[in-house]
């Protein structure tokens, strides 16, 4: 299917740029590991006389095609920057202005040769690996690894800066990891207890905001140095975890003391937490730890060390930056190894990323339309308007994983005006993210106006798939599975709290094994598949397959949803309505808790363009608005489970529910495993005669998707 036939919003340009792409351009650069920055680098590899050839850099070759550009400047045809397979080491970042740009007739690709593998990396190979010799060192090792564990000098090989481990997660800033390892192309992990799983907390005495909590057991009593041991946990909620730096152990008492401010809501009886980066921890395959006085760095790796096998992070900058440049294209690259970001695109318009492979990152893997460090400041102040971010910049066919900070950062548009971005994430596969912020850093986060998420297949992860803010982006074909894996009151689709957020369409995606993995007293574990959280409003649920979702769809206090032709099956319930607003949540309606009402005003929701895209809008606090009218579940199809869940009162009465099958077998192909033959329903289903229109599910995910280029 191509592209521009799912667009709701300018996708003429898009299409444009995508079809393109196509053509090879006339000029070509080479780069390769052993090529020569004073060679000419118009050569793919150095000719007979070995004086001229290939460039060795990416930095040569960015001048090369400046050069050339001033040079024609009536350039008719793109210009193809070819980088032969191997190992490109940044010490800086490759930073793309407007300088370096093309034009949609004249691209400016940088691209793999011939589909080979080119590492682009923020980090640097080491070696020299040997055993402990130091008694104190091994003294403190656990037995059973001081026969395995190894040593490597890493201020011997040039590495000075370590990084540090930082206070970080929910509502905290975004910012790069400390030094990390990475074994065989896979992150290690830094020495924990416990290994897996977590501990509790066992007392507060002091109270919530006390700075300490209790423990059991006497492990704390073997952790020698406490100057730089860190504890990560969720202190107080199941979707809110936080980075602590130890000020002091007391092992009389089982008392752990933080440095202030202490966790995010404080510290809570049975909360779950770890601590990290303890060298008496180093006890299994895959642990390190690094003693930042010395510059030793410690690791049991988990198979015979070969030449190449151990690669620590070095740069914090994002390794690729995009600054209001237009039409460049990275094409098959590997971008890996740095405490920051990926890719950042900031401004211009008509970027793609394109079979690219991303991994092995401190932050998110790409941000688009915006620095994520101004984004994390603004999401929390509801500042996101007004903002100069780039359009019809996007990822397409990328793998993304093994991220510290969520996969991809999708903003773009303009709130105030309601002026779409036209920003896109295409076909990509993003799982195994969140190895440091746990939660709110999704698949990808999306954000302002008019941007798209589309044929992605997102999995394995803590918590979100998909975060969004703003209005009239459009979710659509994308797989999504296992995620909220450690969380609870979590959603694998979540918005919320913002009743001016409207105008957003999910449809046609695939949530399924989405379901709680958490069990804590006192606590909602729950896992809703489209949470629509603390009156969302305005966001239409069509078309989608639900299957073993956990709460389907919650709607959570919203006025003017529509959960429609959507197919649950064992889902626990498969709609949830509540009236939030006229019970524990009454404060944001009657001027004690000013959140909603400010985020109102300051769009000026009463006015064009809001009151014009959004009837029901502009008269909102004058209609009841803490009731959840004008919400619609029609046509849907429930298999299994439970149908519809009603809280705060909440009945037929107030929302619209109709033409529904629930008590009736719907007539599927495949009776017994439904998911086998794609859902499909047999031409004479009942469903089909109340309306239903099928679901085309082999259309969604990566599988599902067919670039227009």
């Amino acid at each position: 299917m191509a592209i521009w036939k799912t667009l709701p919003f300018g996708s003429f340009s898009l299409l444009l740029m995508l079809t393109s792409m196509h053509c090879f351009a006339t000029m070509n650069f080479y780069v390769s590991p052993n090529g020569n920055d004073a060679w000419s680098g118009r050569f793919p590899s150095p000719n007979r006389t070995r004086t001229d050839g290939p460039f060795a850099t990416l930095f040569k070759a960015q001048q090369a095609v400046r050069a050339f550009k001033r040079q024609h400047p009536s350039l008719k045809e793109g210009i193809t920057v070819w980088i032969e397979g191997g190992r490109y080491e940044l010490r800086q970042p490759l930073t793309l202005t407007r300088e370096d740009g093309g034009t949609a007739q004249a691209p400016v690709r940088y691209a793999a040769w011939h589909h080979q593998t080119v590492s682009i990396t923020g980090g640097k190979l080491i070696s020299r690996w040997q055993p402990i010799t130091d008694p104190h060192i091994l003294e403190r090792l656990p037995a059973a690894a001081r026969d395995h564990v190894l040593q490597c000098d890493l201020r011997s090989q040039g590495i000075q800066d370590f990084g540090q481990l930082t206070r970080r997660g929910f509502g905290l800033p975004i910012v790069p990891t400390p030094l990390e390892l990475f074994f065989r192309g896979e992150p290690m992990q830094l020495a924990r207890w416990p290994l897996h799983g977590y501990a509790t907390i066992t007392s507060t005495p002091a109270g919530p905001q006390g700075g300490e909590f209790g423990y059991a057991g006497n492990e704390p009593s073997r952790w020698r140095n406490d100057q730089d041991i860190w504890v990560h946990g969720y202190w107080t909620f199941d979707w809110a975890d936080s980075y602590e730096k130890i000020a002091s152990i007391d092992t009389a008492q089982h008392l752990i003391h933080t440095v202030p401010p202490h966790g995010v809501y404080g510290y809570q009886v049975g909360s779950r937490w770890y601590a990290l980066n303890v060298l008496e921890e180093l006890a299994a395959p895959g642990e390190y730890y690094l003693d930042r006085n010395t510059g030793l760095l410690y690791f049991w790796p988990p198979a015979p060390i070969r030449e190449g096998d151990t690669e620590v992070s070095i740069l914090q900058t994002p390794l690729i930056t995009l600054s209001d440049a237009s039409h460049i294209i990275l094409d098959g690259l590997t971008i890996e190894c740095g405490r920051g970001c990926g890719v950042q695109i900031v401004g211009g318009d008509h970027n793609l990323l394109i079979h690219c492979t991303l991994r092995n990152l401190g932050e998110y893997a790409v941000s688009i339309g915006d620095d994520t460090q101004n984004y994390q400041n603004a999401i929390y102040a509801n500042t996101l308007l007004n903002r100069q971010s780039g359009s019809h910049n996007g990822i397409e066919e990328c793998a993304i994983y093994n991220t510290g900070s969520g996969g991809v950062f999708l903003g773009g548009g303009d709130r105030q005006t309601l002026t779409p971005g036209g920003n896109f994430v295409i076909g990509c596969t993003i799982h195994d993210y969140n190895r440091w912020d746990f939660t709110y850093r999704a698949g990808v986060n999306i954000d302002g106006v008019g941007n798209l998420i589309a044929y992605n297949a997102i999995y394995n992860a803590p918590h979100n798939a998909i975060l969004l803010s703003g209005n009239n982006h459009l979710i659509e074909f994308n797989d999504i599975h296992d995620v909220c894996l450690d969380t609870g009151d979590a959603g694998a689709f979540y918005m919320g709290r913002d009743l001016s957020m409207r105008g957003n369409t999910v449809r046609y995606n695939y949530f399924h094994n989405i379901e709680p993995h958490i069990q804590r007293a006192n606590a909602f574990e729950g896992v809703q598949s489209v949470y629509l959280d603390d009156c969302a409003s305005g966001t239409t649920v069509y078309g989608n397959i639900f299957f073993h979702a956990g709460c389907a769809v919650m709607i959570g206090g919203g006025r003017d949803n529509s959960v429609e032709n959507n197919l649950f099956l064992y889902c626990d319930p498969a709609v949830h309505v509540d009236a939030r607003g006229l019970s524990w949540a009454k404060d944001w309606f009657n001027g004690k808790d000013p959140v909603l009402i400010s985020r109102l005003e300051a769009v000026h929701y009463n006015q064009p363009p809001y009151s014009i895209a959004y009837p029901h809008l502009a008269n909102i606090l004058q209609d009841d608005p803490a009731v959840p009218k004008y919400n619609e579940i029609v046509h849907n199809i429930c298999v299994g489970g439970t149908w519809i869940r009603w809280l705060d009162g909440m009945n037929d009465r107030i929302v619209t529910v109709k033409d529904n099958l629930v008590t009736t077998d719907p007539g599927f192909l495949t009776p017994q495993a439904p998911e086998k033959s794609g859902f499909e329903l047999l031409a004479h289903s009942p469903a089909l005669r109340m309306g239903f229109r099928p679901i085309p599910f082999n259309q969604i995910g990566p599988k599902g998707f067919t670039s227009s280029r």
